[in-house]
């Protein structure tokens, strides 16, 4: 979907129409953002500051005569990330490795949504990250939802799929098992059609 793979089958459709994605670049100019499940190796550049970590899908936007960087824009945006994120840190000027995983992800996320995404994928988002900085990300989808973006949220803790969806799709050996919604969404009923048990106590049943 985000153009890192080669498709093997399937479309992409987005508001109403068809989407031809063959890099994660065009995938962010058609307005698809995708935050990595392992932060560390493939999303966020640990020895560089959380300013330019930031700032990274944007460099084209602040680039004067196409090559010089505008660095007062760049830490202005920085610096509202970190507000409006809540990142702890003592600068934008800190490298984003010394920073604790929750801070290291927001600053990951603060520069996805530089980009204005309308389609956010999630994956893992809250993954070795406190119990504290897990419902500041809450908190931060439950905005972003609000504000009309799409949100596709991949996540191993039913806990959290239950809590913050509307809609679940259950996938099983690469295919969708099915798909639950209000009360359907309960732990019972992702387990099931995760692991194919009454489909498998089915079939013994006829054997």
């Amino acid at each position: 979907m985000i153009g890192a793979s080669p498709k093997t089958s399937g479309h992409v459709e987005l508001e109403g129409r068809a989407v031809t994605i063959r890099t994660p670049g065009e995938a962010l100019d058609a307005g698809i953002a995708y935050l990595t499940e392992d932060r560390k190796a493939l999303g966020l550049f640990l020895d560089m500051s959380c300013l330019d970590n930031i700032n990274l899908a944007v460099l084209g936007r602040d680039a004067k005569l196409g090559c010089i960087l505008d660095r007062d824009k760049a830490r202005d945006r920085a610096n509202n990330a970190f507000a409006s994120l809540g990142i702890r840190a003592a600068d934008v000027g800190v490298p984003a490795g010394g920073l604790s995983g929750g801070n290291q992800q927001k600053v990951l996320l603060s520069r996805l949504l530089e980009a204005h995404p309308k389609v956010l994928i999630l994956d893992e988002p809250t993954r070795g990250v406190d119990i504290g900085a897990k419902f500041e990300i809450y908190r931060i989808i439950d905005q972003l939802a609000g504000a009309g973006v799409a949100i596709l949220l991949i996540s191993s803790e039913l806990a959290e799929i239950i809590g913050i969806a509307d809609r679940v799709l259950v996938m099983r050996e690469g295919r969708i098992a099915g798909e639950l919604t209000g009360s359907e969404m309960n732990q019972e009923n992702i387990v099931t059609l995760a692991t194919g048990s009454q489909a498998s106590a089915a079939r013994r049943a006829i054997q």
